[in-house]
């Protein structure tokens, strides 16, 4: 019956992780989709003077690279803070090594870089004419 209960706990914790890891790229995706739709005029006089699709690619991922980087240092300086406060609260409770640091950190960059690379190759498709004409 523990057994069964801890499995239950472990699936239902992995269930709103994936739903927590779910709506960050959602919002990764609303971010970067608004700001590179106000820049579609930049990125048309881009494309014009000979800018490449890859370019323009990079040049989405760079901003967003920014953001998740700026992200991941403050969420490991916050969780770390966290994790030593529920320490001191909670009986029993183990704090959270660097292994667990070591695997989050890269399973959410890689998830970011994928939520932000959608808006990204969007804008490498932008027609110069048509965002020329926008300004």
């Amino acid at each position: 019956d523990s057994l069964a209960r801890q499995r239950f706990l472990l699936l239902l914790f992995a269930i709103f992780a994936g739903l927590a890891l779910l709506l960050a790229c959602v919002g990764i995706y609303g971010v970067l989709a608004y700001l590179t739709s106000r820049r579609v005029p930049e990125i048309g006089v881009r494309m014009a003077l000979g800018a490449g699709a890859g370019d323009v690619v990079w040049l989405v991922l760079r901003q967003s690279l920014g953001m998740i980087f700026a992200g991941v240092g403050v969420g490991i300086t916050a969780a770390w803070g966290a994790g030593r406060v529920m320490e001191r609260l909670v009986e029993g409770m183990r704090p959270t090594g660097p292994s667990a640091f070591a695997i989050m950190i890269p399973v959410l960059v890689v998830a970011a870089l994928f939520a932000s690379f959608v808006p990204a190759r969007r804008a490498s498709r932008v027609d110069p004419i048509t965002a020329l004409r926008q300004e």
